[in-house]
């Protein structure tokens, strides 16, 4: 199996699709309990806007979500956001508690776009990547759990 083959199989294959749901969970996890740290979103908006971090953290669970699921794209896309507003939901709630952080509608509204437009590249790259790299037309893309 080449190096091309092995990565195609890690960031889209079927055979790991389960992993890459877990591991949305566990990053989503470690975001709130790094994020409940006094002083260390100070120190990580040294280098990145709050903008920047929670697009580029959300959308990377929306892939991981996405690629994990069973059934059709759209199905997933749905399933995902949905799946991103609770967790954005619990994240900011978790920061209300914290006398050191405070809640933002903005943040979850952040939180929510960037799964939304995560999830609408999804619906369209993630065909054409798995006919790519596996052969697949379309209407042939494996769903997680079907042999």
């Amino acid at each position: 199996m080449s190096l091309f083959d092995k990565t195609a199989s890690l960031l889209i294959g079927q055979e790991y699709g389960r992993a890459r749901f877990s591991l949305a969970f566990i990053l989503f996890f470690l975001i709130v309990a790094v994020g409940s740290i006094p002083g260390a979103r100070a120190e990580i908006g040294e280098v990145a806007s709050g903008l920047a971090l929670h697009s580029a953290a959300y959308a990377t669970l929306t892939y991981l979500l996405f690629s994990g699921m069973n059934g059709g794209v759209f199905r997933r896309a749905i399933l995902s956001l949905l799946i991103i507003a609770v967790m954005g939901a619990i994240d900011e709630g978790v920061q209300s508690f914290l006398p050191y952080r405070g809640a933002a509608l903005g943040d979850w509204l952040v939180d929510v776009t960037s799964s939304l437009l995560a999830g609408l590249l999804l619906c369209f790259a993630y065909p054409k990547a798995a006919q790519l790299a596996f052969g697949f037309r379309r209407r042939d893309l494996p769903i997680m759990g079907e042999e």
